[in-house]
């Protein structure tokens, strides 16, 4: 039996009930009986039990010596976190960590029924967990009583000041009591954090552990330089490699995660979606897929990045990167939490190798320089996992002996070996051929000599022509259209050829061996990006009745030339004596408001000895 010291009895108790064998850095810091009731400033990486921590600390202020609360009525304690998963997530582990003292919980988070959360207040609760906003408005509607407050805890506060939440939580801490302990907790502190802290605490300890100055240990950095038309393939790769129980994509954009979602779902990855434009329900049931193992893969915007908590999180690729390194830092926090390792692997195209260094070298994270695992990487990585399976390893129980005995007599040991093979690779996503990349492939830096000129392409071979739905009409450019064809097919750009532009279509040439690898990568129903749908051709497009160019269509006069158009040179050169005297020349006239130009000349005064010429003044007026 673990012997907490200094924990209430309750809190012991749950700790070891929850299978904790020794505190993290910062809950021993936060818990210490020396801090007593202070108000503390708290800064620790990303996945070091700071919600516990602060669980801990609160315990000493709410229950003031008693083993348990009594009678709900007015909260005691506020705790306020940035986003609604994060704060779902802090109520369920204060739950575990208060179940023996009958503590009540409420919540107060955007997108769910308020009615609901005012009926859990009336009721009463001595904790209660919310973002901000919705905090507010519980508090200016009269539902949320904050006179009997004793604590107020801000979970991730840099972030809550980065979302634009400043005037949310001034609000909520001045209508607090001023007695009231204030316990902050944040990653980083910038100046605006220790600002807030000057205005809202009294004699704030300052409290930070030695793994906040350093990288997270237990998190392997991985930088993958890839062609930038191999990027979706060498995530692709990762993930099989991996293999992870669960792993997180970080896209930045929305778009992005729609798209990333429906070609990994065609892939045959149980994959979901995490981006701001879900309602509450939909990101919760996708949080809730994860963690129960309906859905290994997790794709999602930033909104992701702070806060969520998924207990089996092993991998997080950065499918596009960071714009900072606080972000990195972030995203990569989501794993490696509470002693477990981690993989944080950044897709790095060759021309964005310099803004992935910087951001390294900010962050100060020392990350391993590779290209992604390979398809015989993967192939060999199935076979080791195949024969370490506990499946091979597990004695046969009573149950299966008749069907074991049925096999063997039937079936020879290869057969039966080979069953288990295809068993054990059955729905797993085949791995990608990627195109050999270098990892001293980079632009030339200042001073160094350019790289050699690209070798001209050879002849083009056997080739077969597909449609794409778009055309002139559409402002269809090959500048865009190859690497939206590259990234979407599995293709190389010497894989395509002649690009004939229609007004509502555009006919491409591809390299007959890559059209069945491209038009099964698209899937079934042959769509590109911004729904540009894909149509294979038979034979060589008919482009004879089809107009020539963009000019010569029904109702487009033809371009004029620049020589066409009259010049008309505002000041001529025989103009400019006129000019100097201040006088409009022929066919000009002034601007509104403008006065004709008259140069200013300094003044001047006679030479000191009445001979010469005179001298100026030395000093000119301005003009």
């Amino acid at each position: 039996m673990q012997n907490f010291e200094g924990l209430a009895p309750a809190m012991a108790k749950a700790l070891e009930k929850r299978g904790y064998t020794t505190l993290t850095p910062v809950q021993l810091s936060v818990s210490d009986p020396a801090i007593g009731h202070a108000d503390a400033l708290v800064s620790a990486q990303t996945g070091s039990g700071k919600t516990v921590a602060f669980g801990l600390a609160l315990a000493p202020t709410l229950l003031a010596g008693e083993e348990r609360f009594g009678r709900a009525e007015s909260p005691l304690a506020l705790v306020i976190a940035p986003t609604r998963e994060l704060a779902l997530q802090v109520k369920r582990e204060l739950e575990w960590l208060y179940e023996l003292t009958g503590a009540a919980m409420a919540s107060c988070v955007g997108g769910m029924d308020m009615r609901t959360e005012r009926r859990a207040l009336e009721r009463g609760a001595h904790i209660v967990v919310g973002t901000p906003g919705r905090l507010r408005d519980h508090i200016t509607r009269g539902s949320l009583d904050l006179t009997n407050l004793r604590a107020v805890v801000l979970d991730e506060a840099d972030e809550m000041l980065d979302l634009g939440f400043r005037e949310d939580l001034e609000f909520i801490l001045e209508a607090a009591p001023e007695d009231r302990r204030t316990l902050m907790f944040s990653a980083t502190v910038p100046k605006e954090i220790a600002a807030l802290a000057a205005n809202y605490q009294r004699d704030a300890l300052r409290i930070s552990t030695a793994a906040e100055r350093s990288q997270h240990v237990d998190i392997d950095y991985r930088a993958l330089l890839v062609s930038p038309s191999d990027r979706e393939n060498a995530i692709i790769n990762v993930l099989r490699y991996y293999d992870a129980q669960n792993a997180i994509v970080f896209c930045s954009t929305r778009a992005a995660v729609n798209h990333l979602t429906a070609r990994f779902n065609n892939r045959g990855f149980s994959v979901v979606a995490l981006s701001g434009e879900l309602s509450q329900n939909e990101r919760t049931h996708a949080l809730q897929a994860m963690r129960d193992g309906r859905a290994r893969v997790c794709i999602a915007t930033d909104v992701a990045a702070r806060g969520i908590d998924l207990p089996n999180l092993e991998l997080v690729v950065h499918a596009d990167l960071p714009t900072n390194p606080e972000t990195l830092l972030h995203r990569s926090g989501r794993t490696g939490r509470a002693g477990r390792k981690g993989v944080s692997a950044l897709i790095v195209p060759l021309s964005a190798r310099r803004k992935a260094e910087r951001l390294l070298q900010m962050g100060n994270l020392k990350a391993t320089w590779a290209t992604p695992p390979s398809a015989e990487d993967i192939l060999a990585r199935d076979d080791e996992r195949l024969l370490s399976d506990p499946l091979l390893t597990d004695p046969i129980g009573e149950d299966e002996a008749a069907t074991v005995d049925a096999l063997v007599a039937r079936f020879d040991a290869r057969s039966l070996a080979a069953a288990v093979g295809r068993f054990f690779k059955a729905g797993r996503s085949a791995p990608e051929d990627l195109i050999p990349v270098s990892l001293d492939a980079r632009k030339p830096r200042d001073g160094e000599a350019p790289r050699e000129p690209k070798r001209p392409r050879e002849a083009f071979g056997a080739s077969r022509w597909i449609s794409v739905s778009v055309g002139r009409k559409q402002r269809a450019e090959p500048r865009w259209l190859i690497p939206m064809l590259c990234r979407n097919g599995n293709i190389t750009k010497n894989e395509i050829g002649a690009i004939k532009m229609q007004p509502e279509e555009t006919y491409i040439e591809l390299a007959a061996d890559a059209v069945d690898g491209f038009l099964g990568a698209l899937g079934p129903n042959g769509m590109l990006e911004r729904g540009i749908r894909v149509t294979a051709l038979k034979g060589t497009p008919d482009l004879s009745a089809a107009p020539r160019d963009f000019e010569r269509r029904e109702g487009f006069a033809p371009k004029r030339s620049f020589d066409d158009k009259p010049r008309k040179d505002r000041r001529p050169a025989e103009g400019e004596a006129d000019r100097k005297a201040g006088k409009p020349f022929k066919g000009e006239k002034p601007f509104k408001g403008e006065k004709p130009f008259k140069p200013k000349f300094a003044k001047a005064r006679p030479a000191a000895d009445g001979k010469g010429p005179a001298k100026p003044t030395g000093k000119k007026k301005q003009y």
